[in-house]
């Protein structure tokens, strides 16, 4: 049903690369593609081989290298005259917007995307953009709001026989399901979407169904052992890839495994190490919600509680301002189960 994997935001030039190929090498390639399309005046090419320039930064985590390129790409799109090229241009703006924790920058930019996507002919920046709408409502938690989007376009990658997309759905949907408590249904669907994604050859897309499945296994079943194999697996596609996010947040999870075991000085270790990654590439929700673990874990190896307690209203504050309105019902959790619940 579906056929192998592919990275459309690769063009031009570019479209021999893989998405499973290392972000070094699109970075690589990408610069190299776009200084000679520079040097010769061919605005498009420049777009393109620049949109994958821009993406790879992101990914990696170099985030106004990113900002810088997504311009660029922009720039050149428009000064070709091509609107599938500007759509895709403010995809990535779009999308590093929300890894930025910029969320209403991130909606009218990729909601720009889509109109242009859908005014060029565009069907796949199109399904990109709103996909990446409602990827930054269900970050946020306005799950009412986005979970008809996330199903449509599900159903839209499924008839076109898209595994990325197909894969990138069922993960929303899925985390949308265990954010909510049913564990049965997310599960299932991340089952669902790492079955894909190994057909599919999407590394990327696997490595985030295996911490799906990790962390059901983990809340669910509190299987400890097989969450953190699930993880472990996942880790070799991120490294293999270079996806710092990804692995990033793949640290994070695994703190939370340990965490839920009461392995409290293992899950700091993690914690800490996910911290670090996040401030490094400076991605504010990866941040807030590794500080969240960090605060738990030592709060259960005997931190003062008036410290656990300054630090959680502080991180609540952070969520209310980022606008995180899941991870703000976290900290509440959190409070309560310190025993540090406080009427606001």
């Amino acid at each position: 049903m579906y056929g192998k994997a592919f990275a459309p935001e690769y063009q031009g030039a570019l479209t021999t690369l893989s998405v499973n190929s290392s972000l070094t090498d699109v970075l690589a390639a990408g610069t190299e593609e776009l200084r000679a399309a520079e040097r010769t005046g061919r605005h498009g090419e420049a777009a393109r081989s620049g949109l994958a320039v821009a993406e790879a930064h992101r990914r990696l985590g170099q985030i106004g290298e990113a900002d810088r390129a997504w311009k660029a790409s922009y720039r050149a799109a428009r000064a070709a005259g091509d609107l599938g090229a500007m759509a895709w241009a403010l995809w990535s703006g779009g999308t590093l917007a929300r890894q930025r924790g910029e969320f209403p920058l991130a909606r009218r930019l990729l909601q720009l995307a889509a109109d242009l996507g859908e005014q060029g002919g565009d069907v796949v920046v199109r399904g990109y953009s709103l996909a990446g709408l409602a990827e930054t409502g269900r970050i946020q938690g306005d799950y009412a709001a986005v979970t008809r989007l996330h199903e449509q376009l599900l159903a839209e990658a499924r008839r076109r026989g898209e595994a990325r997309h197909t894969v990138w759905a069922l993960e929303g949907i899925a985390q949308i399901h265990r954010n909510t408590g049913s564990y049965d249904t997310a599960f299932a669907l991340f089952e669902e979407a790492a079955e894909i994604a190994a057909g599919a050859e999407d590394r990327r897309g696997h490595a985030w169904a295996l911490r799906g499945l990790a962390d059901i296994v983990s809340v669910r079943d509190g299987d400890t052992e097989r969450a953190l194999a699930l993880l472990v697996e996942a880790e070799s596609s991120c490294r293999a890839m270079k996806l710092s996010s990804a692995l990033a947040y793949n640290h994070k999870m695994r703190g939370n495994v340990l965490y839920r075991a009461g392995r409290y000085t293992e899950a700091e270790e993690l914690y800490r190490e996910a911290l670090a990654e996040f401030r490094a590439m400076r991605e504010p929700r990866g941040e807030a919600l590794s500080r969240l673990g960090l605060a738990k874990a030592r709060a259960r190896l005997g931190r003062d509680r008036t410290e656990t307690a300054a630090e959680l209203a502080d991180l609540a504050r952070t969520l209310e301002r980022i606008g995180l309105r899941h991870a703000r019902e976290m900290v509440a959790r959190a409070e309560e189960e310190l025993g540090l619940a406080v009427a606001r």
